[in-house]
């Protein structure tokens, strides 16, 4: 069988291999746009600041590796252009020669990824003027760095957004982030947002919200952001506003959309046309708490949908339980940690909720270096059942995260939440755990 997977980062390489691992009877070939394969596009921003000392160290497995140990025809500088569902084909251009190719297939992954949102604003072309997906992307703001650049505006207050401009500042530049929206992290309740506000502060980043890009200035780089409150000086800009699917290509081809652009696919990974799958970034998620399909870009996701698409693709049944909104990050001191429903999705949704705000310690308080963390739940009104939370401070985020995760996963209740046997002494934890301590302030 003639398997073709569009696509050669997260769900792509992940469904090439369980294809590998579990059947030597397939013919895999890879089309992937770009000139590398299979790399850890979260750990972008930490190369940018020096943490990491090499974007090889992002790589998982080289185009060479999948040719040479697994028999993968892995492909670069592919780009497909057009899908042929009825004849069971896809036509594209070889960026290395220029060449027109056109290829059959049996089965047909599409994991081709989302690309950064870019308006159509005057002087985006600009040099200086920077988005990040990529390593050639990380690499072109590293060399812009070595210049004189002292003045850097991050557009946009999203994941991608803070991390930079942290990176930004422990690398000495002055930062300023324009959000048009009036507090960073949306995906954040307001009040929980006033923390991340506060620690932007903490580090002189300029906030400037509220208010909205119009132009970039210049002759030949970026000289001023102009937006409708003024003009600002910078010397690079980076642009971080949101993603948006890559499945233009496939406009024609009767394959179904939903949100955001991405593939409608069902639990198994299949679009509505026999055959042909999708999976990862460019591929809806179903989302457990709001009981429809969402669009969540983030490699946990494309890496499980890969693998299912995969399975799928060779006849070994298996799927895809969905997702409940997880997700963490560093923002200097800070851990920004979220999963399921925030109060303003809740509300959306017409959802009867409420919710409890609390401001507790990581570990027992009376232990030394106890750091504080704010707490908040959101929990139906009636059933009791956990809705969603968020939590931010210095330590110990990412564990209760996960127990919330996972507590959301099985539609657990604030009761069900206090009857967890959670590890305690004090060095880790109080004698009832921070989520714990808000589930007992339900009603």
């Amino acid at each position: 069988m003639k398997i073709i997977i569009i696509g050669g980062d997260a769900a792509g390489m992940s469904a090439a291999m369980q294809i590998v691992r579990n059947s030597s009877e397939h013919q895999i070939t890879v089309l992937e746009m770009g000139e590398v394969y299979s790399y850890g596009q979260c750990g972008l921003p930490y190369v940018i600041s020096n943490k990491i000392d090499s974007t090889d160290k992002l790589i998982a497995r080289t185009q060479f590796e999948f040719k040479e140990k697994y028999g993968i025809d892995a492909r670069i500088l592919h780009e497909v252009r057009q899908v042929d569902t009825r004849n069971k084909q896809v036509n594209g251009i070889n960026h290395a020669n220029g060449e027109k190719f056109n290829l059959s297939y049996d089965r047909l992954l599409i994991a081709t990824g989302v690309s950064p949102v870019i308006p159509e604003w005057d002087g985006a072309q600009l040099s200086g003027v920077f988005t990040l997906k990529t390593i050639p992307d990380a690499k072109q703001i590293m060399e812009s760095l070595q210049g004189n650049v002292k003045n850097v505006t991050v557009i946009g207050g999203g994941y991608i957004g803070l991390e930079m401009a942290e990176s930004f500042v422990e690398l000495g530049k002055k930062v300023t982030i324009i959000e048009r929206n009036e507090q960073l992290a949306k995906i954040f309740d307001a009040e929980m947002a006033e923390l991340i506000h506060e620690e932007a502060k903490n580090h002189n980043i300029v906030l400037r919200m509220g208010e909205s890009v119009e132009a970039f200035l210049g002759k030949k780089h970026i000289e001023y952001v102009k937006t409708d409150k003024g003009e600002i000086e910078t010397d690079l800009v980076l642009i971080a506003i949101g993603v948006r699917p890559n499945t233009s290509f496939l406009d024609k081809t009767g394959i179904m959309t939903s949100v955001n652009g991405a593939i409608q696919v069902n639990a198994y990974m299949q679009t509505n046309i026999e055959d042909i799958y999708a999976a990862g970034d460019c591929a809806t998620q179903y989302h457990r708490i709001k009981e429809k399909d969402d669009h969540i870009a983030l490699g946990t996701h494309a890496n499980k949908q890969g693998q299912i698409a995969g399975l799928n693709m060779i006849n070994i049944p298996k799927t895809f339980k969905g997702v409940v909104g997880s997700s963490i990050i560093k923002f200097f001191r800070l851990s920004l940690g979220r999963t399921g429903l925030s109060e303003r999705e809740a509300k959306l949704l017409n959802i009867p909720y409420q919710t409890v705000t609390i401001k507790t310690s990581d570990i027992a308080g009376y232990y030394p270096n106890a750091k504080k963390m704010t707490l908040k739940l959101v929990v139906h009104n009636e059933t009791h059942k956990i809705l969603g939370g968020q939590i931010i401070g210095e330590k110990g985020i990412d564990k209760r995260i996960d127990v919330l995760a996972t507590a959301l996963f099985h539609s657990m209740t604030t009761e069900q939440l206090l009857d967890l046997d959670l590890a305690y002494a004090p060095p880790y934890n109080g004698v009832w755990d921070p989520l714990q301590q808000a589930a007992r302030r339900i009603k």
